[in-house]
């Protein structure tokens, strides 16, 4: 007897998740993905395999969606995921077509030349047994990061429920299921058992218990299960962290996946049991968030390899270690260029990182160069000039090696530096990406601590300095980290004022320089490589301010 259609059967008892690492705009990658894990969940007789937001042409694609054919590619892949669902459910994240802004129909809007006339949605398809059996267009559409869904999509005109195997089903994308306004309390009142929430959350220091606690919250409220699918993997400077849960209509937790893992996981129905919620490690995850972004976005990008300029400070250390930690050390490679004011100890402590993490060290001196720079100029330079003539000089070196190897160079700025301009445009700031630049200078001592068997103890103690002069020291041009990082953190995340920064128990004169600093700098901020955000306001993506403005608060 085909069990879809005996109604004595009990439904819904067993629902896979396809927590995927999608690639935007790898088509055929990300439809190979999903149809294994729709013959895997098949095979382990699930009724319903639910993949994240956008499953079909990954996360998040932007501009993308307007080139010729993207819009047809996504209606392909979800043909191809509908025609293998025989005998089982689907649920999958994808882009549809709706009406022409201009009032005619999606196929004539097709050859417009302008295709942002066609109006598109994200949307939720529930599929079952070959069959598209419902839709849920994204209702509440995000303006956060880099995503700006208004630009590309139309909200949804509203929510209904499917009938599925005996169950009435509600869906809804991410933040959906997050609002109080959202479609929840009405998909439950017309009778929803379960509501899939499919989505693309990225990660963020602390946010898995704040979703998960609203998941729970909107659970409790309407008496309706939710099941939560979230995407896992990196994006440009995007981490999604999976952490796909399910939680009954008592807002009990009766499953959760792995963080930063991808594969089918798999929740029996027929016996719940609540499981108690992961407590993760901040640090932990931080690695793991970083790593992911690292391999990711070298992989994806079509390389193998990176370059690191190793200076023997922290920092490099650190981003040298979460590379080999992502790509392993025959894929990593470092440059130590010191000039004349380098010392003896930057070299020993860059030959032992080197060694300590099995990787390459090439040694280039840039002193001849540096002083055939300064003869090439009509005056002398002095002061700034001259101490940015040096890492603009490794940068040129870096990009030069990486291109001999087809590597990708890794920056190695810190967030605290980035904040203050303490950094060289076209020099420390060259890269194609920057693993640690949403990491205060205290959170990469503490992040780094988790490499210490890599890391020589002498690097953790030693002052920062950039050694672009004689005996300089970080703390000769900035206020001491740890004073820094906490008004950083005010002004950036909590997005504080001069007088709420200085009523918290800043000095005045502290807050005045930091704020005179930070603001001048924008330009610099404006150029640098993606950075793998962390925290709430990552720089590229987590804010947006004008270059060019005179409001200092």
């Amino acid at each position: 007897m085909n069990r879809h259609w005996d109604r004595s059967y009990n439904p819904l008892m067993r629902i896979a998740i396809g927590q995927i690492n999608t690639n935007v705009g790898a088509f055929e990658q990300n439809r190979s993905r999903i149809l294994t894990y729709v013959q895997e969940a098949r095979s382990l007789q699930c009724d319903l395999v639910v993949f994240p937001e956008l499953a079909v042409c990954g996360c998040a694609p932007l501009d993308s969606i307007w080139r010729p054919g993207y819009v047809a590619a996504c209606a392909e892949t979800l043909e191809a995921v509908r025609a293998s669902s025989e005998g089982i459910g689907v649920v999958v994240g994808c882009i549809t077509t709706g009406e022409s802004r201009r009032g005619i129909d999606a196929c004539s809007a097709a050859g417009l030349s302008d295709r942002r006339d066609l109006e598109l949605f994200n949307t939720a398809v529930l599929i079952e047994d070959e069959r598209v059996i419902g839709r849920a267009p994204k209702i509440h559409l995000s303006s956060q990061g880099v995503r700006h869904e208004h630009r590309y999509y139309s909200a949804g005109p509203g929510s209904e429920v499917f009938a599925f195997r005996g169950r009435t089903l509600g869906l809804s994308i991410q933040e959906d299921a997050w609002s109080l306004d959202g479609p929840t309390a009405l998909q439950a009142s017309l009778g929803a058992d379960w509501i899939i929430n499919v989505s693309a959350s990225p990660f963020c220091l602390g946010k898995s218990a704040i979703v998960r606690r609203l998941i729970r919250d909107r659970a409790k409220e309407n008496r309706v299960g939710i099941v939560h699918a979230n995407l896992v993997g990196g994006q440009d400077g995007t981490v999604f962290d999976g952490g796909s849960f399910i939680v009954d209509a008592e807002g009990r937790l009766l499953f959760q996946s792995p963080r930063f893992a991808e594969g089918l996981f798999v929740c029996d129905l027929a016996e719940p049991h609540s499981v108690a919620p992961e407590t993760p490690n901040d640090l932990v995850s931080l690695r793991s968030a970083l790593t992911m972004g690292i391999r990711d976005y070298v992989t994806k990008n079509g390389f193998e390899s990176v370059l690191i300029g190793l200076s023997g400070g922290i920092d490099s250390a650190l981003v040298a270690a979460l590379a080999v930690d992502a790509l392993g050390s025959e894929h990593v490679a470092c440059a130590y260029l010191p000039s004349s004011f380098s010392s003896e100890q930057s070299r020993e402590d860059a030959e032992e990182i080197a060694r300590r993490l099995s990787i390459e060290l090439l040694e280039i001196s840039i002193a001849d160069i540096h002083q055939t720079m300064r003869n090439a100029l009509p005056e002398v330079p002095t002061g700034l000039t001259d101490e940015n003539l040096q890492p603009r000089i490794r940068a040129t070196l870096w990009m030069a090696l990486a291109s001999q190897r087809r590597a990708l160079v890794l920056c190695a700025g810190n967030k605290s530096e980035i904040a203050m301009g303490y950094s060289t445009l076209y020099g420390d700031t060259t890269g194609a990406l920057a693993p640690i630049g949403d990491l205060y200078k205290t959170d990469v001592y503490r992040l780094a601590e988790l490499f210490a068997e890599w890391i020589p103890r002498r690097v953790f103690d030693r002052p920062p300095t950039a050694e672009l002069r004689p005996d300089q020291r970080d703390e000769d041009d900035l206020p001491p980290y740890s004073r820094l990082d906490a008004l950083l953190r005010d002004l950036i995340e909590g997005n504080r004022s001069r007088t709420e920064l200085i009523s918290a128990g800043f000095e005045e004169a502290l807050v005045d320089r930091v704020l005179t600093a930070y603001h001048r700098c924008e330009h610099k901020r404006s150029q640098l490589p993606p950075v793998l955000g962390v925290t709430s306001k990552p720089f590229g993506t987590g804010r947006r301010m004008p270059i060019t403005h005179a409001y200092n608060g």
